[in-house]
Order: structure tokens, then C-alpha cells, then sequence
């Protein structure tokens, strides 16, 4: 059913072969907006647009890898050729990676680094010029940033995560100084333990099992929770600018 603050609207989420990023595309498609889907697995990609699609919603599948620019280069490119300009973007794409600083995982404080923070400019760099212009026709223009409660609460071995992801919270509200006299509103989302398939790229079987014993003892947030917070974030009237949201289990303290 469409929602009249989405319909109409033309929207990019990244990450959105699965959890978070595919729970807040299908959202957003069935409330009449226009989806482009970035990720880097084609064969997820294809299946959610053709679900979408055959469900009467729009969406359009874009592989895309955000840590290498001419990847978001091509994508932007492919995404204005569909759709024409973008209003609403959410940088979903993240990765999690958590293992002692003294085990020295360069590999994994690149790839953290390259796609929590610098994948999230490369696509805030390729989308502003639309945000800003569809803004100055007096339209609704949204920026959605998926950050993390790791951006402020501490967990042992999770530094550069919980680094990259503060990096983040703080790069949002850096951009509301810039962006909020252009009337383009700028979010992020902290999401606290969420069901997604973050935790199965984690190599250290410890902490697999210690955040897996987690689970056991709460029950976690769903993708489509926080989907329905972005939904209803972007959803507001355009001179209001839900700024930062943290949203938890209720028994997560």
C-alpha cells in the first residue's frame, strides 16, 4: 500500500542484498517509492528486485561494491539513467569484523574502514548533488546513515569496528551543519543486536560464540524493525529532521 510520504519518492539503499538493507527496500517499495538496490552480490540483488517487482512495486538491481569508486561511479551512472535524480539515500552497507588489537588484522581494519566509513562517502559524494537540488525545488531530500551503538558503547575487541562506526555517527552530524541549510536532512540510525548476517563474517570462533550466546540471551531486533525506523524517519514532515536514533532490544541494556 502506498504511503504518501514515500510515494513517488526515488530512493538508493545500499547493502541491500540482505538484512537491514533488503528489509528497508522492501519497505520502501511497497510504500510506492522507486528503489535502486546496491550490493555486491548480483544473485540477491536480482532476486529482490524481481520480488518487488512482481509485488507492483520499482526497483532496479545495480551490483556495486562501495569500497571501489569506479564501482559507485558506474552505479550512480546506472541509477540516474533508470531514474534520474535520487531524493532519499540510506548508507546501509557495513561490515563487522571484531578481533583484539594485538592479533593486528590490517586486512580486516582496511575492509571496516573502506566500507563503514569511506564506502559511505563514495556514495554520499555521488548522491549530494541530488539531494541538494531536489531540495531547492522545495521537495523532500533525505540522507540515512546506518551506524551502530558500537559508535559509543564499548565492546572489548570490537575497537575498530566501534571506531569506524563513530566515525560515522560524527561524519552525520558534521553533514547536518552543511547540508541542513539546504534543507536536506541528514540521520543516522544506531541499531543495537539485530538479527542480520553481520555476525557469520566473523572469524574468531570465540567471539563468534560470545556474541552468539547474545542472541541466546536476548531476543535481538529484526531487519524489518529497523526498516520501520527508517521508514518512519524519512516519512516526517521535511522541516523535521530526526536526527539520531538509538533503538535497542528492550532487554538489551
Amino acid at each position: 500500500m502506498n504511503h504518501p510520504a514515500l510515494a513517488a519518492r526515488t530512493a538508493v539503499v545500499t547493502g541491500a542484498a540482505s538484512g537491514m538493507g533488503a528489509a528497508t527496500a522492501r519497505l520502501l517499495a511497497a510504500g510506492g517509492a522507486r528503489v535502486a538496490l546496491l550490493a555486491r552480490r548480483t544473485d540477491r540483488l536480482d532476486a529482490l528486485a524481481a520480488e518487488l517487482t512482481a509485488a507492483g512495486g520499482q526497483a532496479l538491481a545495480v551490483t556495486a561494491d562501495v569500497t571501489d569508486q569506479a564501482s559507485v561511479d558506474a552505479a550512480a551512472k546506472a541509477v540516474h539513467h533508470a531514474y534520474g535524480r535520487v531524493d532519499l539515500v540510506v548508507n546501509n552497507a557495513g561490515v563487522m569484523l571484531p578481533n583484539p588489537l594485538s592479533a593486528a588484522r590490517l586486512d580486516e581494519w582496511t575492509r571496516m574502514i573502506d566500507t563503514n566509513l569511506t564506502g559511505a562517502l563514495r556514495v554520499i559524494r555521488a548522491f549530494t548533488p541530488d539531494l541538494t537540488a531536489v531540495a531547492a525545488e522545495g521537495r523532500t531530500a533525505d540522507l540515512v546513515n546506518v551506524s551502530s551503538i558500537a559508535s559509543h558503547v564499548l565492546f572489548p575487541d570490537y575497537a575498530v569496528y566501534g571506531a569506524t562506526k563513530a566515525a560515522l555517527t560524527q561524519l552525520s552530524a558534521a553533514l547536518r551543519t552543511e547540508l541542513g541549510p539546504c534543507d536536506v536532512r541528514v540521520s543516522t540510525i544506531e541499531p543495537g543486536l539485530t538479527d542480520t548476517e553481520l555476525p557469520g563474517h566473523i572469524d574468531n570462533p570465540e567471539l563468534r560464540e560470545q556474541l552468539g550466546a547474545m542472541f541466546t540471551a536476548i531476543p535481538a531486533l529484526a531487519a524489518e524493525d529497523i526498516a520501520d525506523l527508517v521508514a518512519y524517519t524519512v516519512s516526517r514532515p521535511r522541516h523535521v529532521n530526526l536526527r539520531q536514533s538509538i533503538v535497542l532490544p528492550t532487554r538489551q541494556a
